[in-house]
């Protein structure tokens, strides 16, 4: 993949998002305390907070900060994960996962804080997240939530039809659950505006850099790119759905741990006000409970960003927007003719059971990967316990419930037949639960 001159995808954020500050290579030799590969949300959060403490840190990107995942998603911060519940992590996990619960539940709020603290422009909208529910039986897994959640104190509450339907100004679902600390941002513009701060705070971040592999030498970690490398007492690998992407030697047991599968995202021409007012008023960011997930949120100008899924042949920009476009009008009749300025895409790091991966990689040598599409938030909340980490705060105090990397049996052949999942999630997604 060529770098001297970095493409971007053709993204509503790209567009929209001031160009990030101008970073060098990594050419020759340089040391650090700590070295942190990938530029996205959790390895600018890392750098963040050890610069705050005073340590000593480098980025080794490949492209350009949020150029991956952190600067293509939705946009959507999501107090939790995708299907597991707070009880499904503490009975993996124990008391390392109630602090993790605990983590997960205020990462919303860590992400909102950050973004005031240091005045980020990133069109940050602390409106809630919504999760309504799109068959009268999945009424369940929302009091589920609300239950489990609620025994931790989080900001939740059950929606009925009719309170879902005054939230949502759509009759398309059956209740759900609303989190008050959600809510949605630019990503690119977060992932921007976190370099910057770690730049004004010391922090150094070396772009067009792919890191081919690190390895132990004496008492420190080296990573070699290209044209140099770069050594460290401590090392944190923050690559997610990508890790294997520019190097197959860079970690291939995470990359292959996780299964990167694209994710669309798409975004409308600016709406009306009164037609605006009628679609999901409060502006909340919203995704339900099909497997084949509906989801939308507004950007500052009134589009709604939403997207969608897609196999088989032929244009696959063309052939969502029609897709996406029927499904807007069905979910809101009152949208009218829908026309889409943007769509691009994105990888997604999913796991077999939906959890994060967290692992140690050695002395002070740390990784996570598995988003799960649950990433903005809570890369963000782990850049903070992943700093505290290489500073050797004690284990018993971090929220970082590690394993060890299982990867994938013959994934990628399973990377080849992921996208025929989406045929099992219409079919899931069309029967009622018990």
């Amino acid at each position: 993949m060529p770098l001297a001159n970095v493409s971007w995808p053709d993204s509503l954020w790209a567009a929209m998002t001031p160009p990030g500050p101008d970073l060098p290579e990594l050419i020759g030799t340089a040391e650090a305390d700590v070295i942190v590969i990938g530029g996205g949300f959790t390895g600018l959060s890392t750098a963040l907070h050890l610069r705050e403490a005073g340590v000593d840190v480098a980025i080794v990107e490949a492209m350009e900060p949020g150029w991956g995942a952190s600067g293509r998603n939705n946009g959507q911060v999501i107090p939790t994960l995708s299907r597991p519940d707070p009880d499904d992590v503490i009975a993996r996990h124990g008391a390392t996962g109630e602090r993790f619960v605990a983590l997960l539940r205020d990462s919303a709020s860590t992400l909102f804080d950050v973004v005031r603290r240091y005045q980020i422009q990133a069109e940050q909208e602390q409106a809630g997240w919504v999760q309504p529910v799109h068959s009268p039986g999945r009424i369940k897994i929302a009091e589920r939530r609300v239950r489990q959640w609620s025994k931790f104190g989080a900001s939740v509450e059950l929606l009925s039809r009719d309170q879902t339907r005054q939230m949502l100004g759509s009759d398309a679902w059956f209740g759900g659950f609303w989190n008050k600390t959600g809510g949605h941002i630019n990503p690119l513009a977060l992932s921007r505006g976190l370099a910057r701060v770690v730049l004004d705070r010391g922090g150094r971040i070396y772009a067009r850099t792919p890191a081919a592999g690190f390895e132990r030498t004496g008492n420190r970690w080296v990573v070699k790119t290209d044209k140099g490398q770069i050594s460290g007492r401590a090392l944190i690998v923050a690559t997610n759905a990508y890790t294997g992407e520019f190097s197959k030697s860079l970690m291939p047991a995470i990359a292959h741990e996780v299964m990167p599968v694209l994710s669309w995202q798409m975004a409308t021409q600016p709406l009306s006000d009164d037609v605006r007012k009628s679609i999901i008023p409060g502006r909340q960011a919203m995704s339900d409970t099909h497997g084949e997930l509906y989801f939308a949120r507004y950007d500052a100008r009134n589009r709604l960003v939403t997207g969608g899924a897609v196999i088989g042949p032929g244009n696959k920009a063309e052939r969502l927007k029609l897709r996406v476009a029927e499904r807007l009008r069905r979910l809101w009749p009152q949208i009218g003719q829908v026309n889409f300025d943007y769509v691009w895409n994105g990888y997604v790091g999913m796991t077999t059971d939906f959890l994060p991966r967290i692992h140690r990689l050695g002395p002070d040598a740390y990784g996570w990967t598995g988003c799960n599409g649950r990433a903005v938030a809570l890369s963000i909340a782990l850049g903070d316990e992943l700093s505290k980490a290489v500073r050797g705060l004690p284990e018993s105090s971090l929220a970082l419930p590690f394993s060890d990397p299982v990867p994938i049996a013959a994934h990628g052949l399973l990377r080849r037949l992921a996208p025929l999942m989406l045929m099992v999630y219409r079919r899931r997604d069309a029967r009622e639960i018990g």
